[in-house]
């Protein structure tokens, strides 16, 4: 495995670097990248970005908002706060989480944190969060990316969000602060964040790390994949149109939320968002159903003719055809 060597504390950049070891400069083994922003708020691929974001005060408190290109919620990162990027190059289509939360797990326990994975997306310590993960593939390879809450600033974290309500009401939550926590509170005064990158990189990568450092050619590429991918208004809004319904459901693979647009009884448009996580082309998808009649028989038939593999992780197709026709369904906390 390579570490990729990145001081950059510039979220968009950071994600670049990613699109760009994965589209344009792919290495012989996988990489790993242990970064970390200035305060930004990561919205998921898949989510609006008005109904979770307060863009307002991210605007008025110069904190960043960009869209990830993987699914999963919403997340604030600071300087106190690392992420972590594991890139493979292999050609695995499904979502699979535990090659790579298993580690972070193991060399937390190690250091003494009582870290355990929830069984979706997210590792906790005594029921509080501490990591986020989300994963993407693109040409066959699979990037996974986390976050490890480290000394971040809750408050800010609170004040930025814009929380989901049935999320607190249906696990009986008071507020986020009684979700998350910070790693730096089972540790030592004393154990720097420094001190936890060395530590966690040390860790992951064992004794034969080799460490790979960003060429003048590299950063300067990056840069203008930053710019024409990640920072730029469009890549962070366009997937927000005005739809004429949306109905939201909540399943064991998380929020799902459709919105359509219909005309003379047909699919005229449809987008599928959510805090959910697909390694299929989700836009392709609702774009196949265009023109589709809004029944029963037809949706389920089309979705079939489709697919016949699971598009979304955790969440059958049977699932989503019940969403798109709004079939009250049970839902499942």
């Amino acid at each position: 495995m390579l570490f990729i060597n990145n001081d950059s504390n510039d979220v968009y950049f950071n994600f670049a670097l990613e699109h760009y070891f994965v589209t344009e400069k792919q290495m012989n083994e996988p990489l790993l990248v242990f970064w970390r922003t200035e305060p930004t708020l990561m919205v998921g691929k898949y989510q609006n970005i008005y109904e979770e974001v307060d863009v307002n005060y991210a605007k008025q408190h110069d904190i960043n908002i960009v869209r990830r290109p993987s699914g999963g919620g919403t997340i604030y990162t600071d300087l106190g706060s690392w992420q972590f990027t594991f890139i493979h190059y292999q050609t695995k289509r499904e979502i699979f989480f535990d090659d790579f939360t298993q580690p972070v797990i193991v060399a937390l326990n190690r250091l003494g944190v009582p870290a355990e994975f929830n069984g979706r997306n997210d590792i906790m310590i005594e029921n509080k969060k501490i990591s986020g993960n989300a994963q993407y593939k693109e040409k066959g390879i699979t990037v996974h990316h986390g976050s490890l809450l480290f000394d971040t600033n809750i408050e800010e974290m609170v004040r930025s969000t814009t929380v989901d309500e049935h999320k607190i009401i249906s696990k009986s939550i008071k507020s986020i602060r009684d979700r998350v926590t910070n790693i730096a509170e089972y540790l030592p005064n004393d154990f720097t964040a420094m001190d936890f990158k060395q530590y966690m990189v040390q860790e992951l990568m064992g004794n034969e790390a080799t460490i790979y450092h960003l060429t003048r050619t590299d950063i300067a590429r990056i840069n203008e994949l930053a710019d024409q991918l990640f920072r730029s208004w469009e890549a962070k809004y366009k997937r927000n149109p005005t739809f004429t319904r949306t109905t939201t459901h909540y399943l064991a693979g998380g929020k799902l939320s459709v919105s359509l647009n219909i005309k003379s009884g047909r699919i005229a448009e449809l987008q599928l968002t959510g805090d959910f996580f697909s390694g299929e082309d989700i836009e392709e998808f609702c774009q196949k159903l265009v023109g589709t009649r809004l029944d029963e028989q037809a949706i389920r038939e089309k979705i079939t003719e489709l697919t016949d593999q699971s598009l979304i992780y955790n969440i059958s197709n049977e699932e989503i055809a019940t969403a798109i026709l709004d079939i009250p369904q049970r839902n499942i906390d």
